[in-house]
Order: structure tokens, then C-alpha cells, then sequence
């Protein structure tokens, strides 16, 4: 099963489905297309509030046009160990100043929920059973020392400025 998680808790009800070859979305659904299908669309229409799917391997780059006509990014973790996703995201945030709904999906896991929080995700499609648990009772584990800046900023003390020691 899967949920949608953002800093308030689980949403009900959310409209937006990953588009594939198997599975489409119905008329009361939203489209979350792949970054190809998702930079045709726009060529071919003037849409906005549309979705799109970031690959790991994907130049998150080329959305730069088309920001003002999309309403979320979702942002593939097909495995727990491709990092590549947080670059993804800090860059729609801090380079490209992108500021809907960023959405991890795939392999989430609750030990990188506060890494993604940081680095300017909104949401996450979480389908592991621990995870959903530990959210849903609103246990989710912190970072007390941060050795780069982020697009959520910690809490800063009179230490090393490369070094932010966040609020416990």
C-alpha cells in the first residue's frame, strides 16, 4: 500500500498517478508523466498544473522552461542507495527556484526522511510498512549535525560556519 506523507501527515484522496503503459490516469486523477512524455505535452499544449517524473539519470535542467506550468515534481528512488534524487531536488529549489510540490516516490525509507526534508522535498510516497508506522505516530529521526547547507536551513550556532548544528 501506498501513502502520501507531507510535514502535516497523510493526505486522503491524492489525485496524482504515475502514468505507464499499464496503468493511466481517470478522469478525476492527475497525470504524472515521464520527463520525454512530460516535454512533448508541453510542446503540444498550453496545459499547466501538470506532473512529471525525475529519473535519476534525468537532467532535472531542462524543466527550467516549463516551471510556471507544473504543479508537482515527483522524484524516482528506485533503490535505496542512488542519492542521485536529493541533488534533484535542491537544484529545482536553489538553482531553478521552483517552489510546488516536490514529491519523492519509490524506495523511501524513513532514515532519509529528514535528508529529504532538507534538501526541499514536500512530500513522499512512502510504501514501507515501517516507515508509515513511525510517520504516522510522528516519529521521525533527526540529524543533529549538518555539514553542508540545504535548502531547509538548521538552526545555526557560533561553531564552524561549514558545520550548522540543528534545533533538538
Amino acid at each position: 500500500m501506498t501513502k502520501i506523507w507531507n510535514e502535516s501527515g497523510f493526505v486522503e484522496n491524492d489525485p496524482w498517478v504515475i502514468e505507464t503503459e499499464e496503468v493511466k490516469a481517470t478522469d478525476d486523477q492527475q497525470s504524472i508523466l515521464d520527463l520525454d512524455s512530460f516535454l512533448v505535452k508541453v510542446e503540444e499544449s498550453n496545459d499547466v498544473n501538470l506532473g512529471v517524473l525525475i529519473k535519476p539519470a534525468d537532467d532535472v535542467l531542462r524543466l527550467a522552461p516549463y516551471l510556471d506550468r507544473i504543479a508537482l515534481v515527483a522524484i524516482s528512488f528506485p533503490a535505496y542507495n542512488d542519492g542521485r534524487g536529493f541533488s534533484h531536488a535542491s537544484l529545482l529549489r536553489s538553482r531553478l527556484g521552483f517552489v510546488g510540490e516536490v514529491r519523492a516516490v519509490g524506495d523511501v525509507l524513513l532514515d532519509q526522511v529528514p535528508h529529504m526534508l532538507r534538501t526541499g522535498f514536500s512530500s513522499l510516497s512512502v510504501t514501507n510498512e515501517t516507515a508509515i508506522r513511525r510517520l504516522s505516530e510522528h516519529r521521525i529521526p533527526g540529524i543533529d549535525v549538518h555539514y553542508q547547507p540545504a535548502v531547509k536551513e538548521a538552526v545555526t550556532t557560533d561553531s564552524y560556519s561549514w558545520r550548522r548544528r540543528a534545533a533538538v
